[in-house]
């Protein structure tokens, strides 16, 4: 029986070979490393004492280091179990739930008919390439310099131009001798009983080429330019060739660069997608257009097994990111997860990049939880817990979510985690050290509720000293006494030190005055400087910025530092200033919540933040001072 092409590709997408290869072998815990999809284990062709067999997951091949077997999984298969190669096909459609394909002459035909089609829809590719950077797609080229895409990112993604003609694309190609059926066929025309002239499906979009895992354009996107468009996403129809459900935007790039180590994240458009890329995160990849799909997902973990969602800072993100939970419980599997990095507010990763830089997005990044935070917040976040039967309810509704886990293991383990968090939430008095319920032995007591029990916590926080702020931050007093002191600093960090968030009075009017400076051309060294600031009446300013550093703390800025080291520092000082800045709104929102609503989730907020503040704190002492041995000690919560 001979199998089209399509049919193990879909296999081998759906079935990872450490799946296969596990049935037959035993991992070495040392050596493998499941998130990355990597195994180890003793050769089962041979005897062996120490791990020389290898899986690789993300190439999808085995190989022995000792007797040089190799291949994958259909050969994997034939190997251990005496199979023929149609055999061991059918075997591991089985076991990846695909029924069998009949193949007929015709079925024959088709498959030749797609390795024709592939070439339809790459001329399509060139030709909207070539409309691009003509005169017609000034407009594309405008509103893709607008979004920051620069030319040689658009044509790494080989971006285009539909033009907005009824026939463009038609003429293009039929002047190539390609057949209208081909065209319809390959989703480029748009056709149909009672439409007496095919015509073209894109007409006046932004293009977004879509490719395969093997780099084969096989369909597009298409972001309209004009307002009144009936969409403003379009995306090719179910093709041969295009199947939206089993395709990932830049998957086969993302998975070359997570092969080398770079973090899988997972955003929602193609803008997005290019944005991440552009700025240093290659093993990013997008769905086509709609909400994450199981199959999209199962090609994910085949990337890597702990992948980041980055899903945008609004409701509609909150919503996908709880979708996502849903739809991974059921195929969880121990050192399989997820984890969720959400957006600033009302910004996706386009907005982030663009505003805060790299930098900014791997603070999102950073923070991302883990799947089963999320998974507690969607839950608790708007629990009443006042009476017996609502702490129930809510105990009743994470047993059910819990058996949609299918690994016994992991779902052990979500129990253990939940019921700790539950016994957290329900009893926080008992938390705090007091005596539970059960042991007042019938004495006039009453247990405090958690609302009541994280109000008195709250009450508190007005003499906590995480509300305490200090009256200028050494760090912001640092970055000014950098420039002043290293004027050069302007000509390359201008604008880098306008765009920082300088709370304190003192602190922004120097920042203006050395930006006026800077502007006016007039920076000059040091003591010139020096000098113009004391004239735009800044004296007192430099005062209390010359009082905010220990002698401790200026080791990187002062005048007879290196170049190099007061660069090194201004980036790690900046970087820090930008991290403390998102803390501290984070901080105020985490204070505000628990004060709004006492309940243990919005204390858990508080706490996580309050952690991250003092390992931030103590980072921040370390660089500035050296730590202890310097004389500035680690700040502590």
């Amino acid at each position: 029986m001979r199998f089209p092409p399509s049919f193990l590709e879909e296999i081998r997408a759906r079935l990872p070979i450490s799946e296969v290869v596990g049935r037959r072998v035993t991992w070495d815990r040392r050596k493998s490393n499941p998130t990355k999809g990597d195994f180890w284990a003793c050769c089962p062709f041979h005897q062996e004492k120490t791990p020389s067999f290898h899986v690789d997951d993300r190439k999808g091949f085995y190989h022995c280091f000792g007797c040089q077997k190799s291949g994958d999984a259909i050969g994997f298969v034939r190997e251990t179990e005496g199979l023929t190669f149609p055999e061991a096909v059918e075997r591991l459609a089985s076991l990846a739930g695909l029924p069998l394909p009949q193949v007929s002459p015709e079925d024959e035909k088709r498959e030749a008919r797609r390795k024709t089609l592939y070439e339809v829809v790459e001329l399509a590719a060139k030709f909207f390439e070539e409309s691009l950077q003509s005169r017609t797609g000034a407009r594309a080229r405008g509103y893709l310099a607008d979004r920051g895409i620069a030319p040689a990112v658009s044509a790494r993604f080989r971006l285009g131009y539909a033009p907005a003609e009824r026939f463009a694309l038609k003429e293009y190609l039929g002047a190539k001798q390609v057949p209208v059926e081909d065209m319809v066929e390959a989703g480029l025309l748009v056709s149909g009983d009672d439409i007496p002239l095919p015509f073209d499906r894109f007409r006046e979009r932004v293009m977004f080429p879509i490719t395969d895992f093997k780099g084969r354009v096989v369909g597009f996107g298409g972001r309209a330019l004009a307002e009144d468009a009936p969409a403003k996403y379009m995306n090719s129809p179910e093709t041969p060739l295009f199947h939206k459900g089993w395709l990932l935007y830049n998957g086969g790039p993302a998975r070359t660069a997570a092969q080398k180590g770079g973090p899988l994240v997972v955003v929602e458009g193609y803008m997005d997608a290019i944005a991440m890329v552009a700025a240093g995160f290659a093993a990013t990849v997008a769905p086509l257009g709609t909400a994450l799909t199981e199959e999209q997902l199962g090609l994910i973990w085949r990337i890597a097994q702990e992948p980041i969602l980055c899903f945008d800072g609004d409701a509609a993100g909150e919503r996908a990111a709880f979708r996502a939970v849903d739809l991974a419980l059921p195929q969880l599997a121990p050192g399989k997860s997820l984890r969720f990095a959400i957006l600033p507010e009302g910004q996706d990763p386009d907005d982030l990049i663009r505003s805060g830089g790299a930098e900014a997005m791997n603070e999102v990044l950073a923070a991302a939880r883990p799947l089963a935070e999320m998974l507690w917040r969607r839950e608790t976040a708007d629990a009443r817990l006042d009476t017996p039967e609502r702490r129930a309810a809510i105990e009743s509704k994470l047993g059910e979510i819990l058996r949609a886990i299918g690994d016994e293991t992991v779902r052990r383990h979500y129990r253990d985690e939940l019921q700790t968090r539950l016994a957290r939430l329900f009893a926080p008095a008992a938390a705090e050290g007091r005596r539970p319920f059960a042991e007042t032995r019938g004495r006039a007591r009453s247990l405090p509720t958690p609302r009541a029990a994280l109000g008195a916590r709250s009450s508190r926080l007005a003499h906590s000293p995480v509300v305490l702020r200090s009256a200028l931050p050494s760090r912001d007093a640092l970055i000014l006494l950098a420039v002043m002191n290293h004027p050069w600093l302007l000509a390359d960090h201008a604008e880098e030190l306008a765009e920082l968030e300088l709370a304190h009075r003192d602190a922004d009017s120097l920042r203006r005055a050395l930006l006026d400076a800077a502007a006016a051309g007039s920076a000059g060294d040091s003591e010139t400087l020096a000098h113009r600031l004391e004239q735009a009446g800044c004296g007192p300013a430099l005062a209390s910025i010359k009082r905010a550093i220990t002698h401790a703390s200026d080791w990187g800025v002062r005048a007879d530092a290196a170049a190099e080291d007061v660069l090194t520092l201004w980036h790690q000082i900046v970087s820090l200033h930008r991290k403390k800045r998102t803390l501290s709104k984070e901080l105020k929102e985490a204070e505000h919540a628990l004060g709004s609503e006492p309940t243990e989730a919005n204390f858990a907020w508080l706490k996580d933040v309050q952690q991250r503040v003092a390992v931030l704190d103590g980072t921040e002492a370390l660089i500035e001072g050296f730590g202890a041995p310097s004389g500035r000690p680690a700040r502590s919560m």
